[in-house]
């Protein structure tokens, strides 16, 4: 899938298209429907089927205090909207001048004059330009003077539950990932690249694997035990997501500590790789510790609740797994 990276690198070879619009957080069912219709509309037209999504998302420029938990990152959104058949991402910068664009304007200039879209599929409720005055009333008088087609798409549900990415992020909220996969239609996973972190857990007997988390609010904070994937392998371990207070940590960061791994030279080649981290139950909530002497016995009962979950047939007696050397030499 072709990547266009804002608006000014839309070339005259991009015009003429089959277009729709939105966040698309999550790329849920719901998603997936819009971006399927819209792949097979262009393929009738014998045209690109094309994406748009804003970064930021509005909310997180506008008031961000206010902004929804984010499920993915644009690149997340990139890989899963590219299994859909999309033909172009086009990754559009929302900042104030773009917000300020009237609705009149970004019809005439993005969807006619650069663009040329064939066909827009939106929803009934889509609202754009500035002060939110567009909607799909205004966008069907334009589709007739202009000589485009627009659809709107209806709600996709599953056992009549509205599919929604707010709906998943409630769902994430009660750990009630079940819920979550059901809507997003596979397991709720966070992406990112093994970073050196500050290794403070090595100096307490559990050294982590370190995942910027890239985004304003994550859908999960606390402790977890987790999968983490790699291109060849899948581990078990538990992680925490958040600011770790115990260190006045401000950055929103996933650590996991791994269990075991197959081979004895395998966590050195963790850092720098992709990694996909799938919570499968949630422990406890984070909190902040006294000392690490306190935060050490905590861990090493999140880890032994995690790999009685994870690893049950692994499940030593307390005595022989408190000695147990830890099998992964991250931070």
């Amino acid at each position: 899938m072709e990547l266009i990276r804002g608006l000014h690198n839309i070339r005259p070879e991009h015009r003429g298209c089959v277009l729709t619009i939105g966040n698309f957080d999550g790329v849920h069912l719901g998603h997936q429907a819009v971006l399927e219709q819209v792949h097979a509309q262009a393929e009738a037209r014998h045209v690109p089927s094309v994406a748009m999504i804003f970064e930021p998302q509005p909310l997180e420029l506008f008031a961000p205090g206010r902004a929804p938990a984010r499920l993915y990152r644009w690149q997340d959104k990139y890989r899963h909207i590219a299994e859909c058949g999309i033909d172009r991402l086009l990754l559009t910068q929302f900042n104030k001048r773009f917000a300020n664009l009237s609705a009149e304007d970004f019809i005439e200039q993005v969807l006619v004059t650069q663009l040329g879209v064939s066909l827009l599929v939106v929803g009934d409720d889509f609202r754009f330009g500035k002060g939110r005055t567009g909607d799909f009333a205004l966008l069907k008088k334009a589709a007739d003077h202009f000589g485009f087609a627009v659809i709107d798409t209806q709600s996709y549900r599953t056992e009549s539950i509205r599919v929604s990415s707010t709906a998943i992020r409630s769902a994430l909220t009660t750990a009630d990932f079940e819920s979550a996969a059901s809507m997003l239609g596979r397991p709720y996973a966070i992406y990112g690249r093994v970073r050196h972190g500050e290794k403070r857990g090595r100096t307490i007997g559990f050294p982590t694997a370190n995942i910027g988390l890239h985004r304003l609010h994550p859908p999960l904070r606390g402790v977890y035990a987790v999968g983490l994937e790699t291109e060849n392998h899948v581990y078990a371990g538990v992680a925490n997501i958040g600011r770790k207070p115990t260190v006045n940590g401000t950055e929103e960061l996933l650590e996991v500590h791994l269990f075991e791994f197959p081979g004895p030279n395998d966590s050195a080649e963790l850092y720098g790789q992709n990694v996909v981290v799938t919570p499968l139950a949630w422990l406890r909530e984070e909190r902040r510790f006294e000392s690490f002497a306190a935060l050490q016995a905590q861990i090493t009962e999140d880890a032994t609740l995690a790999r009685a979950l994870l690893l049950p047939d692994s499940v030593t007696e307390p005595d022989a797994q408190a000695a147990a050397t830890p099998a992964v030499n991250q931070d």
